[in-house]
C-alpha cells in the first residue's frame, strides 16, 4: 500500500511544482522547481517499495 501512497504524492508534488513554475513571482518558481524535484524523488521511492515490498 505504500508504493501506491508514495507514487500519488509524487505525481501531486510534480504537478503541483510545475503549476508553481508558470509564476511570475521568482521564489515561487524556485520552490516549483524543488517541489517537482521532491515529487520526482517519492515516485522513485513507491517504485523501490513496490520492487522490495513496503518494509523498507
Amino acid at each position: 500500500m505504500g508504493e501506491m501512497i508514495d507514487k500519488v504524492k509524487g505525481a501531486t508534488n510534480e504537478a503541483v511544482g510545475k503549476m508553481k513554475q508558470q509564476s511570475s513571482n521568482p521564489a515561487t518558481r524556485d520552490k516549483g522547481a524543488a517541489q517537482e524535484i521532491k515529487g520526482k524523488a517519492q515516485k522513485v521511492s513507491g517504485s523501490i517499495k513496490g520492487a522490495l515490498g513496503d518494509d523498507i
